[in-house]
């Protein structure tokens, strides 16, 4: 699938690491030692967008640590098969299948068909995808709408065994009927199933006709009342499949079952992911994924990133302040996966200045090394960190402390760098030409190093009034794995 140039190449892996890897198991609360359920094959699923609208930053988060998972796992020798499913089919995608029909928000708003807003927004979606350093083409984009039937037969499979019921608007499934319900929905955090349960119902809007709150729609009936741009024949009459039924249809479809790796944010965890380890397994006596692994908020002023709170900034908007993509990337990196970060515009623009001087550095090696690379222990150590679920932070400030030593060959220097990017994604080994940053006023750099003595001292009170004093004259000042970065600021 050609969505976009592919202007990165993933360097061969010429140094081997026998570091086991380790992957954080939301559904067992432990680090386990990944085991692929078919030898020499790890397969990942990631729920992907409803595609009404642009994906935020936050949205993005998301596929920036799939996709670093997935390298991790390439370059262990896996060959991955992914998926990443579009939701284009108007579900009413709240908690509860109640709500606004996202699609037919996005058709009003433009004036377009669902169809045509699906496609729009797919191709902004695969466009940030790539500008990031993803490779769609080895990835599937399976769409919702394409797998009606599959949806029909989950739901009918459930049906026929006894773990649905019929109410005025809709097929349910009935949670009372899968024990296991309250285990991974609760994320240890009640004692009784009585306690999860109440709990998930307080998401919920009550629908009288549910036997509890915590039931979920699998198919919803149409109404002659209610206008809908998209509705299929079924068993049960005309409608449409629920929010949580599309991925355990599609991940069955695509990669069987079970899967090894499914993904997702912290906030599909109580409901949407519940659902879908509940109905896969009621229907085919297997568990749906074997690891699942879930990416933290990212936030502004302390506050979850979310188009509903008005909050949101898109790739765009990053791009249009004259940023990189790809400093976005080297943003996320910096923290771990499963640890909310704070979005800045300071932030950024240290990540960008740092990113960019990475690729200054990593140019200057390859040209050193003539691009020979000899294996060291610097270059497995990233391998092993990047494998104990995916230590990103550790990993990329290692990598900092290798380039900036003069004393590494350049062979090895070169091989590290590689072996960084193969996970990392963020064009070292084929990095943009990138304009020099202009030198600092003699005035600053004088701040700057007194700063870096105070730190030094640890006179953290006399460091901050600096920042301050440097950033009043129009300068950001960020601590980085690099060193502290100044750079003019920008509006």
């Amino acid at each position: 699938m050609a969505w976009f140039p592919v202007f990165w190449r993933r360097p061969d892996s010429h140094t081997v690491s026998s570091a086991p890897i380790l992957l954080s198991n939301t559904l067992t609360g432990k680090k386990e030692i990944f085991t692929p359920h078919k030898a020499g094959v790890a397969t990942l699923y990631s729920c992907g967008p409803t595609v009404y609208s642009k994906a935020q930053i936050g949205n993005l988060r998301a596929y920036v640590f799939a996709d670093t998972l997935s390298r991790m796992l390439s370059q262990a020798g896996y060959r991955v098969r992914r998926v990443i499913n579009i939701t284009d089919v108007g579900h009413l995608v709240s908690d509860a299948d109640e709500g606004e029909d996202k699609m037919l928000v996005g058709s009003a708003r433009e004036g377009l068909s669902a169809e045509d807003i699906a496609l729009k927004y797919t191709n902004l979606f695969m466009t940030d995808l790539a500008l990031l350093g993803i490779d769609v083409s080895d990835i599937r984009f399976p769409k919702a709408t394409e797998y009606i039937p599959e949806q029909i037969a989950l739901t009918k499979e459930l049906e026929n065994k006894g773990h649905t019921y019929r109410t005025s608007d809709g097929i349910y499934f009935d949670t009372s009927s899968f024990p296991g319900y309250d285990v991974f929905g609760t994320h240890g955090k009640h004692s009784t199933k009585e306690a999860a349960v109440a709990d998930i119902g307080r998401r919920i809007t009550l629908n009288k006709e549910k036997r509890s709150p915590a039931d979920f729609a699998l198919w919803r009936f149409s109404t002659p009342s209610s206008a809908r741009l998209q509705e299929w024949d079924s068993p049960w009459g005309r409608g449409f499949p629920g929010w949580h039924v599309e991925c355990s249809a599609m991940a069955r479809a695509l990669l069987g079952q079970p899967i090894d790796i499914h993904t997702g944010g912290v906030d599909h965890i109580p409901v949407h992911h519940t659902n879908e380890i509940a109905q896969s397994q009621a229907a085919y006596g297997t568990p749906l994924a074997r690891y699942w692994m879930h990416q933290a908020f990212l936030t502004i002023d302390g506050t979850k990133v979310s188009k509903s709170l008005g909050n949101d900034v898109y790739l765009a908007d990053i791009a249009d302040r004259g940023y990189h993509p790809l400093a976005l990337r080297y943003f996320f990196l910096q923290a771990h996966y499963s640890s909310s970060v704070s979005f800045t515009w300071d932030a950024l623009a240290a990540s960008d200045e740092a990113l960019k001087r990475l690729w200054r550095l990593s140019r200057d090696a390859r040209a050193l090394s003539s691009e020979k690379r000899q294996a060291n222990e610097v270059s497995r150590r990233i391998m092993a960190l990047v494998r104990d679920d995916l230590a990103t932070p550790q990993a990329l400030a290692l990598l900092w402390e290798t380039v900036k030593d003069d004393e590494i060959p350049p062979a090895q220097l070169w091989d590290s760098i590689c072996v960084a990017e193969e996970v990392f994604g963020l064009r070292l080994t084929n990095p943009p030409a990138v304009q020099a940053p202009a030198p600092l006023p003699e005035d600053i750099q004088a701040l700057v190093i007194e700063r870096d003595a105070a730190r030094e001292v640890r006179d953290f009170t006399r460091s901050d009034e600096l920042r301050i004093h440097i950033q009043n004259r129009g300068y950001l000042v960020e601590d980085s794995p690099s060193g502290t970065v100044v750079t003019k600021g920008r509006g």
